[in-house]
């Protein structure tokens, strides 16, 4: 009777709160890497953090984490030409698992800054290591983290998302028949309702209003994943407007003009063409394309 009231004694006391790192998301110990996190994260002064992932970097204390997060607090002060310039001069100290992250963090600050062309170079550099095998470190899934979680990314799922990104810096070049390619690619991996707002766009802009319509309908009658998202609902909206802005002009889907390489597409193809269980190691999703690793365009 005693013991099953220090039991319940115990249960009720009040858990000691988490330790100060945990509690602030903080790195443990007291190094310059862990220094500048603190700044950034509790005394948030991106300004200060980023002399302090300098001072990181120059110590050689966790590069890898103080190189990318120093580019991505620049891009926040809208410095994101120091950060480019900064990840080019620093990243070949880095681990060669960090160099994918890395890369991941150029092509947001080459959006950033308009610069385009070498978006979609880093963007097909990408698509060419899916193809060889080479991405994920040769693992068929990655972790990644979104808002302070957790979750698990697939190769489908990072091609997809990466002929999405390709598709956007098309659509900022105004190639849209490029764009429409690389978006169809796309979506026939691993479709969703953004990608189809961004399809119905470009065909938008091509005069294609009919073929616009029967893509939006799919995210109007909720067949894609997130097509209930209030982001997609406020999106198919602003289109429905543009529709009724606009005179409905069908025109016939063609590829005439489009500046897009065809190896590059035929890769696409192959890519797709190829895809088969996980097996090996060194090919996460891909068998047997050796053959056709240049037909990918540089």
């Amino acid at each position: 009777m005693k013991e099953r009231k220090e039991i319940e004694t115990q249960l009720q006391e009040p858990l000691p709160p988490p330790p100060y790192h945990v509690l602030h998301k903080l790195p443990p110990g007291d190094s310059p890497y862990v220094r500048a996190k603190h700044v950034q994260l509790v005394d948030k002064d991106p300004e200060a953090a980023i002399v302090l992932f300098w001072k990181a970097i120059n110590a050689g204390d966790r590069i890898d984490s103080a190189l990318k997060d120093m580019a991505v607090v620049m891009k926040q002060q809208d410095r994101a030409e120091e950060a480019i310039e900064a990840i080019k001069s620093f990243r070949d100290q880095c681990s060669k698992q960090a160099q994918e992250s890395l890369d991941n963090v150029l092509i947001d600050l080459y959006k950033k800054c308009g610069r385009i062309d070498e978006q979609i170079q880093l963007l097909k550099q990408k698509l060419r290591m899916i193809y060889q095998g080479e991405a994920f470190n040769g693992k068929p899934t990655k972790t990644a983290r979104s808002h302070g979680k957790k979750f698990q990314v697939t190769i489908k799922q990072e091609t997809s998302r990466i002929l999405g990104n390709l598709a956007w810096a098309y659509m900022q070049q105004e190639n849209y028949l490029a764009a429409e390619a690389v978006y169809r690619k796309a979506q026939i991996i691993d479709p969703d309702a953004n990608k189809a707002c961004n399809l119905c766009q470009c065909l938008i802009k091509q005069d294609r209003y009919l073929e616009a319509q029967s893509i939006l309908e799919e995210v109007i009658l909720d067949k894609l994943p997130g097509s209930s998202d209030p982001k997609s609902r406020n999106r198919v909206k602003e289109l429905l407007q543009e529709f009724e802005s606009q005179r409905p002009i069908a025109l016939a889907s063609t590829a005439i003009g489009l500046n897009l390489e065809d190896a590059f597409l035929e890769g696409l193809d192959q890519l797709m063409s190829q895809w088969t269980p996980y097996r090996s190691r060194r090919l996460p999703i891909f068998e047997e394309i050796s053959s056709f690793r240049d037909q990918l365009a540089c």
